[in-house]
């Protein structure tokens, strides 16, 4: 899943979706764009930022949704968009 900038339109809560805070990466990533919604059966984020990508992955030790709220997924590499 790709993740915009933080003015994209958010994904609506529905059953379906979780919400999802991003942990780890760079420093400079305010709360608000640490927490986004996505499909609950998400294993990867991509978020746009700075002429690349930020990589985040679902922490396995995460409990599964509706067991709580909240999925934690780890940063875990950067790329730069291909020009």
């Amino acid at each position: 899943m790709n993740v915009g900038e933080p003015s994209a339109v958010p994904v609506q809560p529905d059953e379906e979706t979780v919400e999802i805070i991003l942990e780890g990466g760079p420093a400079d990533l305010t709360k608000v764009q640490r927490v986004v919604r996505a499909d609950s059966l998400t294993q990867r984020i991509k978020i746009v930022r700075l002429g690349g990508y930020e990589h985040f992955e679902r922490d396995p030790h995460t409990p599964t949704p509706p067991d709580d709220a909240r999925v934690v997924f780890r940063w875990t590499a950067r790329t730069r968009i291909a020009e």
